[in-house]
């Protein structure tokens, strides 16, 4: 990922954040094969639709019970975001012949962690980092996740679906060697995934 000229973050296929906004916000209209078929394209239309659902809930909503968020709270976001679109590590995926070799990239994982959290109610993922030496098969990776949760969500119940979940995903896709799934909730909000609550 790198800056171009008018300081917008560019992809490693060359396309900026900036042209996936733009597209996105044209609703995916006319159809750009590029796009539609580039699986980093793809994590970040994934990314930035996530941040559009919040932004419009946050704006939407009135919510008297809870402070306002933090000034910089977008800014955070879009961070997280920015990060997450590097493909990272190349992660091997054993095959029963040595001849082949196949990998997942670092940000695919997180992407299926991501995917996997967006399953529990009321809880949104923020950043997913895989600590250790994720490229050395068997080695030992921890998991990290933050996120926020819903006001009238357990805490307790909904990490204990995603560590379980993530477990799962990560068993039946890759070949990482998980010792700990971390969830971190950094923040409560009042609205429920993918519907505003007015």
């Amino acid at each position: 990922m790198a800056m171009n000229e008018g300081h917008s973050v560019a992809l490693e296929c060359g396309k900026t954040v900036d042209e996936l906004s733009d597209y996105l916000a044209a609703g995916r209209l006319p159809y750009d094969p590029d796009i539609e078929t580039c699986p980093e394209c793809l994590n970040a239309l994934d990314a930035l639709e996530r941040v559009g659902m919040l932004s419009r809930s946050l704006l939407e909503r009135e919510a008297r019970e809870l402070p306002p968020p933090p000034a910089n709270w977008f800014d955070r976001i879009m961070d997280v975001v920015r990060s997450e679109m590097r493909v990272g590590r190349s992660l091997p995926v054993q095959h029963p012949d040595p001849r082949v070799q196949i990998t997942i990239t670092e940000g695919a994982v997180r992407a299926l962690v991501r995917s996997v959290g967006d399953e529990i109610d009321g809880l949104y993922i923020g950043r997913v980092d895989i600590d250790g030496d994720a490229e050395v098969p068997g080695a030992p990776v921890e998991v990290n996740i933050t996120g926020t949760i819903g006001w009238d969500q357990s805490v307790l119940d909904a990490t204990a679906l995603l560590r379980t979940a993530v477990y799962d995903a990560l068993a039946q896709h890759t070949d990482l060697n998980v010792v700990a799934v971390n969830v971190t909730i950094e923040d409560v909000h009042d609205f429920a995934n993918g519907e505003d609550e007015s």
